[in-house]
């Protein structure tokens, strides 16, 4: 994988989906950080059910703190992992008004802080939020960068720096969303659909499919 393919890829992906956006549904950074903390080793589909019954009654760090904890539980209790997810979210508000203002900062090291949320939730609201150039690596990012060349890396970590190391700066603040939509619908965990995929003759995979 050289230079000039991975450019190759990048514009493609992005004549395709000139303005890709999340999956899950948010109107407001704080309601993304909420999302993003309730989506992991879960859907954005089962999210969005239970975001879309809890946003309305509440959005901000005051109204889902005054709910408490099994408060909170009632709303999520359809996605994996509720238990420990309304604690965490719970304690984040909790931090977010007494630190914060009641406001997301725009600081990795300041939403790391926050009980539930890693570098990956942290990157992915300084993108999707704040139009930061980040790029959050899940399993999808991963599988994806790894199996086309694109960006190659034993972890997580690993992809992340190779992929911000390697993704020309037009590219950026939109390559996570372009990977992780790939990840989901067509480069695929078990069978990768090879045969639709618009980047295949680019792509360095050896095991390509017919599908």
């Amino acid at each position: 994988m050289n230079t000039i393919k991975r450019k190759q890829i990048l514009t493609r992906l992005r004549d395709n989906n000139p303005h890709p956006e999340t999956e899950l549904n948010f109107s407001s950074p704080f309601e993304l950080l909420v999302a993003v903390t309730l989506s992991a080793q879960a859907t954005d589909v089962s999210v969005n059910k239970a975001t879309d019954k809890l946003f309305p009654v509440a959005n901000t760090p005051e109204a889902i703190y005054a709910l408490g904890v099994d408060g909170l539980k009632n709303y999520i209790r359809t996605i994996g992992l509720y238990n420990s997810k309304a604690e965490n979210v719970i304690k984040a508000c909790k931090m977010l008004i007494e630190l914060h203002n009641s406001e997301v900062p725009q600081d990795r090291d300041a939403l790391v802080a926050l009980p539930g949320v890693g570098r990956k939730t942290a990157n992915v609201v300084l993108n999707t939020a704040f139009g930061w150039p980040t790029i959050a690596v899940d399993t999808h990012i991963f599988r994806v960068s790894n199996r086309t060349k694109l960006a190659m890396g034993k972890n997580v970590d690993d992809v992340e720096k190779k992929l911000l190391k390697v993704v020309p700066a037009e590219f950026k603040v939109d390559v996570h969303h372009w990977l992780i939509l790939h990840g989901r619908y067509t480069c695929i965990a078990r069978k990768p659909r090879c045969g639709s995929c618009l980047i295949e003759d680019l792509c360095e995979f050896k095991e390509k499919t017919s599908y």
